[in-house]
């Protein structure tokens, strides 16, 4: 194939800059990140640690959680599979009244990897979202060494609201409308709290160490599927960059109230 000239690959890359944006989707630069427990930070577990080195390809993301509204389009396609209902639990968003533009949660690891799939993209991978998340920052959040519910949907331990002496998401016990808080510095929303997101990955307690050897798709077939960003019924603590957390991936008679998704893909090559 021939090589570009210098003026197709500015013009390939404005292309596929305007593409992102009607997709609604950030591109996120090839490179390597500090993944892991932050420098400082006293609430590390065991598989945060140590904090490692990982390169990651080029790579598009969702800059907003799934809502309900848009996996309803693809159920109503006969693509996607219907989640548990607000009528099976109240906090399960789909169907439920004026939660349209809330993420759609209560829904199964492969539920989620399926209405990617139907719109071209896939779940992230575990390495992409953390280095997504931190948007260039090493600290415990993107914005800084602390969180409340003027940066995030969660329960901070003080916030109430509509809900008597509850602080569960931020007062409401529930989530709340996806980009209701600031987004961080790349442009992404909630990826503190919220819901909590299924990524690609199944969890093992020393990915990182595989991450690290350039091993991305690493424990993909585990049983377990790791979530991360924490969730609107979760501590602060929980919402940490590099906090990890899993579930099985079938819910079956549980109800997954805290987990829902969005969705990432590939950055397509540029031949130089």
């Amino acid at each position: 194939m021939r090589n570009l000239h210098l003026f197709e690959v500015i013009v390939m890359i404005i292309i596929f800059t305007q593409s992102a944006a009607a997709e609604n989707m950030v591109t996120i630069a090839e490179g390597a990140f500090n993944m892991g427990c932050s420098k400082g930070d006293t609430l590390c577990e065991s598989d945060e640690k140590p904090a490692v080195k990982v390169s990651v390809p080029a790579f598009l993301i969702d800059a907003k959680e799934v809502t309900v509204a848009e996996y309803r389009t693809c159920v109503s396609t006969g693509k996607c599979q219907a989640p548990k209902t607000h009528s099976r639990n109240k906090y399960c968003n789909y169907d439920a009244p004026k939660r349209d533009s809330h993420p759609v949660n209560c829904i199964d690891w492969a539920d989620a990897q399926t209405y990617c799939t139907t719109q071209g993209k896939r779940l992230p991978h575990e390495a992409e979202w953390e280095k997504a998340a931190r948007a260039g920052s090493n600290t415990p959040y993107a914005w800084g060494r602390s969180a409340s519910c003027k940066t995030a949907i969660a329960n901070d331990g003080k916030t109430t609201g509509s809900v008597p002496g509850e602080m569960d998401g931020c007062g409401e016990d529930r989530t709340w409308s996806v980009a209701s808080r600031a987004p961080n510095a790349w442009g992404l929303y909630d990826m503190h709290g919220n819901i909590g997101e299924w990524v690609a990955n199944g969890y093992a307690p020393d990915a990182l160490t595989h991450y690290a050897r350039g091993e991305l798709d690493y424990s993909l077939k585990s049983e377990g599927k790791v979530i991360r960003g924490g969730s609107w019924d979760e501590k602060m603590n929980n919402l940490r960059a590099s906090f990890r957390n899993s579930k099985p991936p079938v819910s079956g008679e549980v109800v997954y109230g805290s987990v829902g998704f969005r969705c990432a893909k590939d950055a397509p090559v540029v031949i130089r």
